[in-house]
């Protein structure tokens, strides 16, 4: 679960500290502290921490400002910075915000605005940053050592941010908002100066601006302030004078404003007794118009009177509905709520309450409403309840669909990460785990999604997905929790389940999804899942612990085939192979995200032009100081589905490798067949060609034989689209797959590879050679280029010569090297007479 943030509520009505609480308690976000002094406050915060505060502003002999200063001189346990929202009951706006600046306090929202609240916070907390109660102030001073020193002198009250020249100026001007803007402006700097401060003007009128100046003429001094200068200092002045005309200047604006603020309502106070006859009258057709119902009860809580709203919200008339008590019109899980609301208002709770429930429309209909209460006393000190009831069915289903949205898979319905980590947190507590009580906790992996979601697409992954989940509810009583929690991951937790019932099921979930038929447009395929299950008791109830546990059970069932289940031992946990596959799986995937690879790169030798033709890009990881090669991880990435992000990487590193070394004129790139298929694929190919600003010709693509024939359809539009985009392809590793020679027809590739098995041993097996030869005539007729690879020696290299083979890569021609020593390995394959001979008759 979601760590919740700490509140302190400071407040001496406790009234009011209900009302803040009611309005944020249904965002399920706060843990509350209330208190109603403010040196109860502070003893609170000298020994702990808070995350946000709310404060009054009559709270004790410390008041809300005083108090505020407490909390940004550092001296408690609650950091400096902590956000503090002030409630005032009186608020002027003008004033308000401008000694809320001088306090350090980040937000002041009178309490009858409390409904605002939600909103003050998610603002308060997305710009929570360190307080400071000096104003910002924009220095122009050309001279450095003059500016430091005005800076040490305005340091009390301003932050100086110091430029030395107008372009300076006006760009930090347009980029920060500044309290006032000092400047230069004596006789030197006088035509510098005005441009400044038109500039500045046009931006922001109401801008405070003071100027220097060194002469004793009236009309220059009139002049800026007719241009929209609010004060000038005339050098040589004192150092106080500087501070009390930047001070006044800077708070000018906020002086003229409050003052009209204020001026507003003392004449609005003024009006109000002319108004009082008005309103009265005004207050009676509001009621009888007014959307909103009212109601009154009388001392034995019967409705005494109503206005005519309740009709239209609820169907029954007035007079049917006087004498009867509100928990009348209730359905029956909302009558108790509402009278221990009205029982707590009569009896010494808070003074004004609200309650959401549901009443019954006269049709019959179940309609949620909010009612809020408040106690009033009369004249002879008599008590009754008025109350007001707003509909809100609208918002509360939207609350409650909200709700479901939070706490659910949008695609297949179940419920989500989050709440599958809430529902684990509270299952292993120890009052659920006690004596002999056992859960189950189950990991499910569908195994080779990736490839129905690569070649059929995402929408029928997404379909493959739905239908998995209906099985899960099928096959799964309500009593158990089934939870989606990322990609083609699932989770159950099994409520009071011994072990071997929770086998059982995981079997017959495994049965049921290798036994269902998916269809895709015409085809029918299966798939199936593997399976990690461990227990959950008063011995083993650590979540975090839980997790690992079936996580690695997960692994051990996909090391062992996959389409199983497999049970967590300590025997699995000790196991330094799979305990270190799953970390070293981790490991890498963290390396591909901090880009720490090197690629090597091993030149192809074209035989019938006698020199480099390419070259091939090969990867490495360097992990603590050492190279690792790939098949030390890749078997580890395709477990974790994570071969995109391998191909991510050298896609960026190659082509940005082919724009910094003239040397590598065109490169060949590996590319899994997980991402090969992937529709993020070609936007990020384009995107680094146009960033490294490479051309496509200068890239070769390279998939294996057996990965492209899984999916011919959907390897060939890719092939298409690459073909478009200018980069050339290669078939890797032919004869492989066993595939007819007709493949190499459907597939607009430009290479074949022939695989190394065949041409390491084409010398002494004679079925080896004519397959060489065979690959090496069919790709000619098909018009493309073959490429042998495993040229381990001399008499390889002459052989494949002879046979008329395009390109040869091997040790023989060359070593893969790192790309700073290409130009050398270059000159070394040059001298290499070997490679000019003439193959023997």
């Amino acid at each position: 679960m979601a760590k919740q943030l700490s509140l302190l509520i400071l407040n001496a009505s406790v009234a009011e500290r209900q009302a803040v609480k009611s309005t944020l308690n249904r965002l399920n976000v706060f843990t509350f502290l209330e208190v109603a002094d403010s040196q109860q406050a502070l003893e609170i915060l000298k020994s702990q921490a808070v995350d946000v505060i709310i404060t009054g502003l009559n709270i004790g002999k410390i008041d809300g400002w005083r108090f505020s200063r407490m909390i940004r001189s550092g001296l408690l346990k609650t950091p400096k910075n902590t956000p503090i929202v002030l409630t005032p009951p009186i608020y002027c706006e003008r004033i308000a915000e401008t000694t809320a600046r001088s306090y350090g306090i980040d937000a002041v929202l009178p309490f009858e605005r409390q409904d605002m609240l939600p909103q003050v916070l998610a603002n308060v907390l997305s710009t929570h940053l360190e307080k400071s109660s000096r104003l910002d102030l924009l220095l122009l001073e050309t001279d450095s050592g003059k500016a430091a020193e005005i800076a040490q002198q305005l340091q009390l009250n301003f932050a100086c941010t110091h430029v030395s020249s107008n372009k300076q100026a006006l760009s930090i001007y347009l980029q920060q908002k500044f309290a006032i803007v000092l400047l230069d402006a004596t006789a030197a700097h006088a035509g510098a100066a005005s441009q400044l401060v038109e500039a500045i003007l046009q931006h922001n009128p109401k801008q405070a601006i003071v100027t220097i100046i060194d002469t004793k003429d009236a009309d220059y001094a009139e002049q800026l302030l007719l241009s929209g200068v609010t004060d000038f200092i005339r050098a040589p002045y004192e150092q106080t004078l500087l501070s009390k005309v930047c001070d006044h200047a800077a708070r000018r604006e906020d002086f003229m404003v409050s003052y009209a603020e204020f001026a507003l309502k003392v004449e609005q106070l003024s009006q109000s007794q002319s108004r009082y006859k008005e309103l009265f009258s005004a207050h009676q057709r509001i009621l009888l118009h007014l959307n909103t119902v009212v109601l009154e009860f009388d001392q034995q809580g019967r409705i005494r009177f109503i206005n005519p709203a309740w009709e239209a919200l609820s169907g029954f008339g007035i007079k049917e509905t006087l004498n009867k008590a509100l928990s009348d019109f209730c359905i029956n899980d909302c009558k108790e709520k509402l009278l221990q609301t009205i029982s707590s208002i009569l009896h010494g709770g808070a003074l004004r309450q609200q309650v959401e429930v549901q009443i019954i429309h006269k049709n019959g209909q179940a309609i949620w409403v909010e009612c809020r209460l408040q106690l009033i006393k009369n004249s002879s000190n008599a008590a009754t309840i008025t109350a007001t009831i707003d509909n809100i069915h609208e918002r509360k289903q939207a609350e409650l669909q909200l709700r479901h949205l939070a706490l659910h898979d949008t695609l297949t319905g179940l419920h989500n990460r989050y709440y599958f980590d809430q529902q684990l947190n509270r299952i292993c507590q120890p009052q659920r785990t006690y004596g002999d009580i056992e859960h189950a906790l189950i990991y499910i992996d569908l195994d080779h999604f990736k490839i129905i979601n690569d070649s059929k697409g995402h929408q029928q992954g997404d379909i493959v997905l739905k239908e998995v989940a209906q099985l899960f509810n099928a096959n799964i009583s309500n009593e158990h929790l089934v939870c989606r929690i990322g990609g083609d991951e699932f989770a159950l937790i099994l409520n009071n389940m011994n072990l071997l019932d929770a086998h059982l099921i995981a079997e017959s979930i495994c049965m049921a999804i290798e036994g269902h038929q998916f269809k895709s447009e015409e085809q029918v395929y299966s798939i199936s899942c593997s399976i990690g299950l461990t227990q959950i008791t008063a011995a083993n109830h650590d979540p975090s612990e839980c997790l690992k546990q079936a996580d690695i059970a997960l692994y051990v069932a996909k090391s062992l085939g996959r389409n199983l289940v497999h049970c967590y031992s300590k025997e699995d946990a000790s196991h330094n192979t799979l305990q270190a596959g799953l970390e070293w799986g981790h490991s890498i995937r963290q390396a591909l995200q901090q880009n720490l690879i090197e690629l090597h790169y091993q030149p192809i030798w074209d035989f019938k032009q006698g020199g480099v033709a390419y070259f091939e890009a090969l990867l490495r990881l360097k992990l603590d100081g050492e190279l690792i090669y790939p098949n030390q991880f890749i078997p580890s990435l395709e477990l974790l589905n994570d071969t995109y992000l391998m191909d991510q990487c050298v896609i960026s590193n190659a082509i940005a490798a082919i724009a910094a070394n003239p040397e590598l004129n065109q490169v060949a790139i590996n590319l899994s067949a997980q991402s090969f298929l992937d529709e993020r694929l070609l936007p990020h190919i384009e995107s680094i060609f146009e960033k490294c600003d490479v051309s496509p010709t200068q890239v070769i693509f390279e998939i294996t034989e057996s990965a492209s024939i899984n999916n011919l359809t959907a390897t060939r539009a890719m092939i298409e689209k690459l073909n478009h985009l200018g980069c050339h392809f290669s078939i890797d590793d032919f004869g492989t797959g066993f595939s007819t020679f007709n493949y190499l027809k459907q597939l607009p590739a430009q290479h074949v590879k022939i695989d190394g098995s065949f041409v390491r041993d084409m010398l002494n097996d004679p079925i080896d050679l004519a397959l060489v030869k065979a690959i090496n005539d069919i790709s000619r007729s098909l018009d493309k280029r073959s490429v042998a690879e495993y040229v381990e020696n001399k008499e390889i290299f002459l052989a494949l010569k002879e046979i008329d083979v395009d390109y040869g890569q091997g040790y023989f021609i060359s070593r893969p090297v790192p790309v700073e020593k290409i130009k050398h390995q270059l000159q070394k394959i040059y001298q290499n007479k070997t490679f000019y001979e003439q193959p023997p008759s």
